[in-house]
């Protein structure tokens, strides 16, 4: 996938609110996603650690899309959402099966692989695929779906209830040849 065939990224058609910070021990901005983050090495959900939120922030949601996925419609690798406001941080492997780190309340739901976890990178090969990170600042303390409903209905949600976003977007797989 060339540079100029690229798809815009995810929040490019939604409306504007104000950003804020989030960061990773185990992703740097615009970097290679580390072994653990792809599917064939380990599929564990990085680190993540976000501040500088709007005030009125009642809970959080974390995702992680790859806009570059030859679907038509990007891919969903990890949707999380219900976070209780006091949250600011997730553990490495907090998407995995088992939820560790995660606290109660807190809702997956199916990613694009069929699971309700973390999936990791595996773009196709000879293509390189972003992954966009995104923790959503939400006005209210449950954004309303249950674990049954796609990414597109969290999607749908979110538009609607998000005060604030911040975005980490790594890269992974070869250059296209």
């Amino acid at each position: 996938m060339t540079e100029q065939n690229r798809a815009p990224l995810p929040h490019d058609f939604h409306p504007e609110v104000p950003a804020f910070t989030v960061v990773s021990e185990d992703l740097a901005p615009g970097a290679e996603l580390g072994g653990a983050q792809v599917q064939s090495g380990g599929n564990t959900s990085p680190q993540l650690r976000w501040e500088g939120f709007p005030a009125g922030t009642k809970s959080f949601a974390v995702t992680c899309f790859d806009p570059d996925a030859p679907t038509g419609s990007g891919f969903w690798h990890w949707v999380l959402f219900d976070l209780p406001v006091s949250v600011t941080e997730l553990p490495a492997g907090a998407g995995g099966g088992k939820f560790e780190g995660l606290p109660a309340g807190a809702v997956h739901v199916r990613n694009d692989y069929g699971t309700k976890d973390f999936g990791g990178a595996a773009p196709p090969a000879g293509e390189r695929h972003r992954y966009v990170f995104t923790v959503y600042a939400v006005d209210q303390e449950k954004l309303g779906p249950d674990a049954d409903v796609s990414p597109a209905v969290v999607g749908f949600n979110l538009r609607f209830h998000t005060l604030g976003r911040a975005q980490l977007v790594g890269e992974y797989g070869s250059a296209a040849g």
